[in-house]
C-alpha cells in the first residue's frame, strides 16, 4: 500500500462517517426536540468524539492486517481523524447561518452532494457504474436519515416534556 492509497482509505472513511454519522445524529436531535442548541451541541460533540473514534477505529483495522508499515497505518489514522472533523464541521454553516429547519433541508444536500461526490471518484476509478454505486451509498444514507427521524420522533413522544 502506497501513501496515495493510504490517504484515500482515510479520507473515504472519514468523509462518509462524517456524513452518516452527523447526518443521523441532526435529524434524530432535531426531530426530538427541536432545539438549535441540542443539534449544534451534537454536531460538535461528534465531530470531535467520533473523529477520534473513527481515526483510533481505522489506526486497529489497518494494524491486525498486519501488512501495512508503521508509517502508512499512521497517514491512514490522521487522514480519518482530519476528514471525518473537517468534514462532519461543515454542517455547523447552515446550523449557523439559517433557520433550523432550513439548516437540516441544506445539510440533508450537502451530505448527499458529498456521498455522490465520492460515489463518482469510486465509480471513475474502478470503472463501475455511477448510478449503481451512488444508488447504494445513497439508499444507506436515506435509511438513516428515516431511522433517526422515527427514532427521534419516538423519544419526544415518550420522554419528551
Amino acid at each position: 500500500m502506497d501513501s496515495r492509497h493510504s490517504i484515500m482509505v482515510g479520507v473515504s472513511f472519514g468523509l462518509t462517517s462524517a456524513v452518516i454519522t452527523t447526518l443521523g445524529l441532526m435529524i434524530g436531535l432535531y426531530s426530538g426536540t427541536q432545539s438549535r442548541l441540542a443539534v449544534i451541541g451534537g454536531v460538535l460533540t461528534i465531530a470531535f468524539a467520533d473523529a477520534l473514534s473513527d481515526a483510533l477505529g481505522i489506526h486497529m483495522s489497518e494494524e491486525s492486517e498486519a501488512r501495512h508499515t508503521s508509517g502508512e497505518i499512521w497517514l491512514s489514522t490522521i487522514a480519518t481523524l482530519l476528514s471525518k472533523l473537517g468534514f462532519a464541521l461543515t454542517f455547523l454553516i447552515p446550523l449557523l447561518l439559517l433557520d433550523l429547519q432550513s439548516a437540516i433541508i441544506a445539510n440533508v444536500t450537502w451530505g448527499f452532494i458529498l456521498l455522490a461526490a465520492l460515489s463518482y471518484k469510486f465509480a471513475r476509478d474502478s470503472g463501475g457504474s455511477f448510478i449503481r454505486i451512488a444508488a447504494e451509498h445513497l439508499t444507506v444514507a436515506t435509511a438513516v436519515i428515516f431511522i433517526a427521524h422515527f427514532i427521534g420522533e419516538l423519544v419526544a413522544a415518550y420522554f419528551g416534556e
